[in-house]
């Protein structure tokens, strides 16, 4: 009866999703109160509790809507946005999970996410949004715990040892990394723990364990020590192969990374004459998909772990065109300015917060005969949009792609050129 139900449910899902093209007009962006039937009967049952998911009451039919219309009314103002490119199977598309310890008064250990806006860990087995390989791995290790008579960490007193549990598979070379975040660098019984770990998870291919003794929300620490294999992992991205070390930052749904990071390619214009800069260049994800297609491709990255695993990545695929420095992106781009060197395509990735004055004023001292933003958060977007307008650039094209199904956050491609251009 259970299987009658599931096939039930995948079959309504599909035709929902295929018959979006006919959907009805958009709902309100802010309006996030969905009526009964819109309800999802798959619903996960921690929904209330967690606080990530802040969608799951919608239909994906019906969040892609919301999505849609939140784009419009921000960005709208500079051009025409894009139908929103959604996923076939928005479940378990996260390749990187986070998963925090703790105890509770009953002395039982628990992991899982800290529920929205409170530092309380809701305890999570199975996420819908999750690597099922890597929820699987930290439910085992949760387990073992006792049985190595190891304890979690008590921000409060000091006293424990485990804080949290980082896991990362690539989902094109299914290797997968396990991190183990200590309060403490002694380990007790640490061979035999790993031991025990690949016996019960053989697909285990590296684990690394980070030492955080400090009172911070930050999860990861400065120290690492390899315990077993090499303590990176690989994946293959747009046709290019990616080292990634546990502080490296990788788009966290490698299926919709695929889709923006083609259509921000595509945006660029590149025919093999260009020279492009790649800032936030990260691991260089972008700048090393670009790099194929242009002249040159210069990476800057504040993270000078990042900017290491960048240089490696350019090598493992051949591709001599692409550097990589460590350093503010901002200041590269001016002294090149100051030094009457060009640039064709600037892309722009930056976090949540957007770009600063500063880093805008730089790209505008380089101009760019193109820019290629890449945007997490439509309304910083449409801050540093409405700069770059002002200054001399023109929205072209706006495209929107569902990268966290479930979640109210949304992706953005957007080109801008000069207008005398």
């Amino acid at each position: 009866m259970k299987q009658e139900t599931n096939k039930t449910r995948k079959e309504a899902w599909w035709n929902e999703h295929n018959n979006r093209r006919n959907a009805r007009k958009p709902a309100e962006p802010h309006d996030e109160s969905p009526k009964p039937a819109e309800c999802t009967e798959d619903q996960c049952p921690l929904y209330k509790k967690c606080g990530g998911c802040q969608m799951q009451n919608l239909s994906y039919e019906r969040q892609l809507q919301w999505k849609q219309a939140l784009e419009v009314k921000l960005l709208g103002r500079f051009g025409h946005v894009g139908e929103i490119i959604g996923m076939d199977d928005p479940y378990h598309y996260r390749n990187k999970v986070q998963a925090a310890f703790g105890m509770t008064r009953g002395g039982k250990i628990i992991s899982g996410v800290y529920q929205s806006g409170t530092h309380r860990i809701v305890s999570v087995d199975d996420c819908m949004i999750e690597d099922r390989a890597a929820d699987k791995i930290i439910v085992t290790i949760r387990s073992m715990l006792r049985s190595f008579k190891l304890l979690p960490y008590n921000e409060d007193t000091g006293a424990g040892f485990l804080r949290h549990v980082l896991v990362r598979r690539g989902f094109a070379t299914n290797e997968i990394m396990v991190v183990l975040v200590t309060g403490k660098a002694a380990f007790p019984a640490k061979k035999d723990f790993v031991t025990a770990l690949l016996a019960k998870h053989p697909e285990i291919t590296t684990i690394v364990q980070n030492i955080n003794d400090a009172k911070t929300s930050m999860v990861l620490g400065e120290r690492e020590e390899v315990l077993y294999g090499p303590g990176k992992i690989e994946d293959i991205l747009c046709g290019c192969r990616f080292r990634i070390s546990a502080r490296s930052f990788y788009q966290i749904n490698p299926v919709q990374t695929e889709v923006l990071y083609g259509k921000a390619v595509e945006y660029a214009g590149l025919t093999g004459k260009e020279t492009v800069i790649d800032a936030y260049c990260g691991i260089g994800t972008i700048g090393l998909i670009a790099a194929k297609h242009a002249k040159s491709v210069i990476g800057v990255e504040v993270n000078t772990d990042a900017v290491k695993d960048a240089k490696v990545n350019a090598k493992a695929n051949g591709l001599e065109n692409a550097q990589f420095f460590a350093g503010d992106a901002g200041e590269f781009m001016e002294d090149m300015a100051r030094n009457g060197e060009h640039a064709d395509v600037v892309f722009m990735d930056p976090p949540r917060a957007g770009s600063d004055r500063k880093f805008l004023s730089s790209v505008l001292t380089l101009a760019p005969d193109r820019i290629v933003y890449v945007s997490c958060n439509p309304e910083t977007l449409a801050r540093d949009l409405m700069f770059l307008s002002k200054n001399g650039y023109k929205v072209r094209k706006i495209q929107p792609v569902d990268m966290f199904p479930h979640t109210h956050h949304v992706e953005t491609v957007v080109l801008l050129s000069r207008k005398n251009g």
